[in-house]
Formats: structure tokens, C-alpha cells, sequence
């Protein structure tokens, strides 16, 4: 198998030697160049652990994870059988586990994790690691302050389904019924106890009670502690073992379900993390779910610490509590607690309390980050109970989701910054290609013109000069009108613009934007009708002037002399509707959606058409859309075209 394929496992536990199983895991992991994965199983003697024994647990855990191994938890009674199973659905090729040199007794030897490992996965290969500690050390079950044994109500109710027990077996024997069907009376009764109950003493006391009864009542001599059959101790016998084996398997059921019962709510938790953080697009709401989750699932509060910029570092710690949770935050924000937040974000690494560094803290502070880039630092209060390996494993996959989805966020944001400044570039690119040529034919006209009558001024006739005058004057009219149209688009284009409205006559401005169109207007026949009264509209005024003098001049260039351009204005639904109509040739279906795309020129050219840029349309949409109104085209009849755009209608005062 090529060492690109390896994956190599590791368990943890609290043992003292699980450190050197560690260690010699990751150097394996090294040499060999693959993936590296520890893996705790948590059974239901994990609640059962002393303290010291966590401790050293999460010390393993977080070795293990400074040493570039994936942590994994998973729940399970039987180790062996955990650990066989994981390895088969994770491509698990070497498993490294722990076995002691110490000689084993000859009587009554059990076989070791690494045997069973072997025996359920005999493909793996299997490297034990030796210690004389190992088999020495032993699990040292302590029972929490505070926790009861003994419960008023489970005392009841073990009682009241024991005498259920006995009376159902006295209408089996008045049935008729065998003994071996009374039998299952008193197993059943035992089962059912096991599992209601809170503690495996019931099912003991319970057993054992069952086959005194079940010999004081139904075997001859009735009401005595002997038995008239000689294989009446060993039915005793079977019975008590019997109803304890059940018993004892229904309480570890129920011990189990339990703990997955557990284990499903907080893997619901991270589900629906995952779901909640992909819904969102904005990174304080992300962070808001991130938080929100941790405190639902560790029932903790959360201290945040937002990154500013570099040579700031980061901000003042926000406190985020559960409603129920009651925090005194000026404790946990110190100037010792931000310098261990502090050096989480230099060393991208966690700190605080139940780590080996600053271990004095009184929060746990782990980051929020994706590679090198963090993006958050969070504080995790740990003054009573520390956190269990699952529940540390969650963390780090709710933290590392959601930075994954800032990751995202950041990088959505610097891609739309980036076709922006790309789209900006295009623009100059085009404006530079555009007008380069089209600055040239206006200004060589208005040159050559001042230099004819420079030179020959004493020569021309009256006609001949004011031709001349005319000539220049259209090609330096032309030449404002673009620079006007060029500023605006730059305008818009950089976010520099402000817009700033007001309510202004229609026919006013229209009227204003009338007397600086084109002088080949003089060509044309303009004529201005408004079927309402006065007609107020939201605008500014110099950029809808500066609209209907691009549309008034398009009509111009693209129709022949002697055509009629009408101006209409009137109110619909709330909206000033304004139409420049001309009956020149009009345009095609397919040109209609792309005039008002920028630098678009329509193929039909018309007298000095060579001088589009294509501007035009484009900035009146420009304009239009800021107004918050629309603009469009469509046929005029018999011919022609009709460019529509609307504004904002103002109602008229009557002080007007």
C-alpha cells in the first residue's frame, strides 16, 4: 500500500501511559507521511471517572491534537468492538495500542484490547507499544457529591411491581400454571425493575428476593426455606442468575440510551449549526449563531473577542449568557484574563484553564480561524465543570464551521471587491478606447476650422464664415456634452456621486434641457405636449436635464432631417412618465434589451454617428435606476421609436 493511503489510529484514555502510546503514534504518522486520527470511546463508566482521571484524559486529548492527530469520539460498551468498527469505515490501516510486559497469571487470564482488537480485525496490523504501567493501572470509580444511591420513589415502585409479581403468580398456580411459568413472573418483574429504576442494587435485592419467594410460596413445603426435589437449589440457582443477567443487561441498556440520548442532542446541535450558518451571509450573524449554539449546548456563558486590525489587535470582550446563568463579568475580563487572549490570537493556539499554558486563567480561550487568518477569540468559562472530550470535540467542530463559513463570507466579500475594481478597470479601459478616437474627428474639425479663418478670414464670404462659426460651435457643444456624459458615468461608476433631490416642474426642466440640445435640432421638427396640468416629480434636476438631452440628441442621430421628435410628459399610477417619440426607422426587436447597455452604438448610423461612444442610453439607465424609476423602448406608430422613463410624482400644493 503506497503511504499516501496509510491512516494510522490511536486510542486515547486516561491512562498514564497514553501519553507514550501517543507520541510513538505521531512518530509513526510522521515517518510514514499520512493521516493521524485519536479516537476516544466513552462508555458509561466515563461519568464514573474521578477527576484526576479527566484531567489527564483532556491532557491526552489536547497532546494529541498538538501533534496533528484528528480527535474523534465516538459512545460504546464494548471497546474492542468500537474501536474494530471505526477502523473498517475510516480506511484505518495501523492501529497502535498499549499492552503490559508484566507477566500474566496462569488462572483466569483475560484477554488484553490489543488481542480483541486482533481477533475482530485480523487485516489491520496492530502495533503494541510495552509499559509496565499499563495493566497496573486501574480506573478509579468515585461517586459525585451530592449523587443518591438510594431513592424513596424507586423503593416504591420496586416494591409495588414485586407484589404485582407475586400476585399474578398466585393466579398462575390457581390456573394451574407450571412452576417454570411462575418462573418468568419473577424474571419479568426483575427486568422491569432494571430498567425504572436508577441503580443496578434493586435488580440484586430483586433477584434475590424473588427466589426466596418464589421458594417460600410455590414449592413444596409451601411456607419454608426447603425443597422436597433435589434439583429444586439448582432451578434456584438458574432463576437467580437468570433474572440478574437480564436485569443487569436491561440497566446497561438504559445506561446506554442515556448516554446516546445524549450524545444525539449535542450531535443535533452541531447538525443544526451547520444548517443555521449556511443560511446566513453576513459575519456578525454567523457569529451570532456560532455563540448562540455554544451556550445552548454547554448551558455556558461565552466571552467574545472581535478582531480590530492587526496593530490593535483585539477589542473589549462582549459577555454572552445563557437567561439562567448569572456571571460577574469584571472576573473573567482582567488584564491576565485578555493577555491569554491576547496569546491565543499571536500563537494560534488554545489557552487557558485546563491547559498546559496559563493555566491559571479562568476561561478556556480557543480561536475561530481558517489556516492562518483568525477571526475571533472566544472565552469559555471553566471555574466549576470542565469540559468532557466529546463535549471539547464539538466545540472545535461548531468553531471550526463557522470558520469555514467566515472563510467563505471573506472570501465572497474580496471576490465581489475584486470584480468591482475589475469591472471600474474595464470601464476606463473602454472609456479610453471609446472616446480616444471620437476626441480626435471634433477636435481636428474645430482646428482645421479656426485655422481656415485665422488664415483666410479676409477672403470668405459671410455665408462661409458663419459655417465655419457653426461647425465649431456643434463639434464644442458635442465635445461638453460628452465630457458631462463621461464625469457623470465616473461618478456612478466610483460610489462618488451625490444624488440630491427635490420636487421641480417637468416642463421646466424639460424646457431647460431643450435649449442645449444639438443645434441639427434646427432640423428636426421638437414639439413639447403634457396632458396634465402642472406636474411635480422627485428629482435632481441637472441629471434628468442632462437625460433628455441624450435622448432628445439619440433621436436626432438616428432619424433623417425633417422628422418629428415629440416630447410627452404625463402622471400614471403615481409615476411622471416622460416619452421622447421620433418616426424615423425605429429599432429592431433584437437591439431593444442592449441600447442601454454601456458602449453599446446600434449598426443604424445615421449622419455623424461615427461619433457614438455609446454612452448615452447607458447613463440614462444610470440616472433613471437612481431615481428608483424605470426606463425602457418600444415601437411608435405608424414608426419610430419611444424611449419611456418614469420619476417619482410630488403632489401640488396649492401655495405653488
Amino acid at each position: 500500500m503506497d503511504r499516501e493511503e496509510e491512516h494510522i489510529l490511536v486510542c486515547l484514555s486516561s491512562s498514564p501511559s497514553n501519553e507514550k502510546i501517543i507520541r510513538a503514534a505521531a512518530r509513526m504518522a510522521e515517518a510514514y507521511h499520512c493521516r493521524f486520527t485519536a479516537l476516544f470511546i466513552e462508555t458509561s463508566d466515563f461519568e464514573k471517572m474521578s477527576e484526576e482521571d479527566k484531567s489527564r484524559l483532556q491532557f491526552n486529548t489536547r497532546l494529541a491534537g498538538n501533534l496533528g492527530a484528528r480527535i474523534e469520539t465516538i459512545s460504546g460498551e464494548d471497546v474492542a468492538l468500537q474501536i474494530s468498527e471505526y477502523a473498517r469505515l475510516s480506511f484505518v490501516t495501523k492501529i497502535v495500542v498499549g499492552r503490559s510486559n508484566d507477566r500474566k497469571k496462569i488462572f483466569l487470564q483475560r484477554a488484553t484490547l490489543a488481542d480483541k482488537v486482533a481477533s475482530q480485525s485480523p487485516r489491520l496490523e496492530i502495533f503494541i507499544i510495552p509499559d509496565a504501567s499499563e495493566d497496573k493501572y486501574n480506573i478509579k470509580k468515585y461517586r459525585p457529591k451530592g449523587a443518591k444511591f438510594f431513592f424513596v420513589s424507586d423503593v416504591i415502585v420496586s416494591l409495588a411491581i414485586f407484589i404485582a409479581a407475586i400476585l399474578i403468580s398466585n393466579l398462575f398456580q390457581y390456573l394451574g400454571f407450571s412452576e417454570s411459568n411462575i418462573i418468568t413472573v419473577f424474571i419479568l418483574a426483575v427486568l422491569i425493575i432494571a430498567v425504572i429504576t436508577h441503580n443496578i442494587i434493586y435488580c440484586l435485592v430483586c433477584s434475590v428476593l424473588g427466589v426466596l419467594v418464589f421458594n417460600f410460596l410455590y414449592i413444596e413445603p409451601k411456607f419454608t426455606m426447603s425443597a422436597y426435589e433435589s434439583g429444586y437449589p439448582v432451578t434456584f440457582l438458574i432463576m437467580f442468575i437468570s433474572a440478574f443477567i437480564t436485569g443487569t443487561l436491561a440497566g446497561g441498556i438504559r445506561r446506554q440510551e442515556k448516554q446516546f440520548a445524549r450524545s444525539g442532542y449535542r450531535t443535533a446541535i452541531l447538525l443544526e449549526t451547520t444548517r443555521l450558518i449556511q443560511k446566513k451571509e453576513n459575519k456578525d450573524d454567523i457569529i451570532d449563531v456560532m455563540i448562540n449554539q455554544l451556550m445552548k449546548m454547554l448551558n455556558r456563558p461565552i466571552f467574545f473577542y472581535g478582531i480590530e486590525d492587526i496593530e490593535n489587535g483585539l477589542g473589549e470582550p462582549i459577555l454572552y449568557k445563557p437567561d439562567s446563568v448569572e456571571i460577574n463579568k469584571s472576573e473573567y475580563t482582567d488584564e491576565y484574563e485578555k493577555s491569554v487572549a491576547r496569546w491565543v490570537l499571536e500563537n494560534k493556539k488554545q489557552a487557558g484553564a485546563s491547559t498546559n499554558v496559563h493555566s491559571g486563567a479562568k476561561c478556556l480561550y480557543m480561536s475561530v480561524r481558517s489556516n492562518d487568518r483568525i477571526f475571533c477569540i472566544i472565552g469559555i468559562p471553566m471555574k466549576e465543570d470542565k469540559l468532557t472530550p466529546f463535549e471539547h470535540d464539538l466545540i472545535v467542530s461548531i468553531l471550526g464551521e463557522c470558520a469555514l463559513a467566515l472563510a467563505k463570507n471573506l472570501f465572497a466579500g474580496q471576490k465581489e471587491e475584486a470584480a468591482m475594481r475589475a469591472q471600474r478597470e474595464e470601464l476606463r479601459a473602454n472609456l479610453l478606447r471609446s472616446i480616444s478616437h471620437d476626441l480626435r474627428t471634433p477636435l481636428t474639425s474645430i482646428s482645421g476650422n479656426a485655422g481656415i479663418l485665422l488664415n483666410n478670414a479676409g477672403t470668405l464670404s459671410e455665408e462661409k464664415h458663419r459655417k465655419l462659426y457653426m461647425d465649431i460651435y456643434d463639434d464644442s457643444m458635442w465635445l461638453i456634452n460628452l465630457v458631462e456624459n463621461l464625469l457623470t458615468v465616473t461618478g456612478f461608476e466610483d460610489g462618488s456621486m451625490n444624488i440630491h433631490m427635490e420636487a421641480e416642474l417637468i416642463e421646466e426642466v424639460i424646457t431647460e434641457a431643450l435649449r442645449h440640445v444639438s443645434r441639427r435640432s434646427r432640423e428636426h421638427h421638437l414639439e413639447f405636449q403634457q396632458t396634465d396640468g402642472l406636474l411635480l416629480a422627485r428629482m435632481n434636476p441637472r441629471l434628468i436635464i442632462q437625460v433628455i438631452i441624450n435622448l432628445v440628441d439619440n433621436a436626432i442621430k438616428y432619424t433623417p432631417a425633417g422628422s418629428t421628435i415629440s416630447i410627452r410628459a404625463k402622471k400614471e399610477n403615481g409615476m411622471v412618465v416622460v416619452e421622447v417619440a421620433d418616426n424615423g426607422d425605429g429599432i429592431a426587436d433584437a437591439e431593444k434589451e442592449k441600447v442601454f447597455e454601456m458602449f453599446y452604438t446600434s449598426g443604424n448610423s445615421r449622419g455623424d454617428s461615427r461619433r457614438g461612444t455609446g454612452l448615452g442610453l447607458g447613463l440614462c439607465k444610470l440616472i433613471i435606476s437612481a431615481h428608483k424609476g424605470t426606463i425602457s423602448v418600444y415601437d411608435n406608430q405608424p414608426q419610430g421609436a419611444v424611449f419611456c422613463f418614469t420619476l417619482k410624482a410630488e403632489e401640488v400644493s396649492i401655495n405653488e
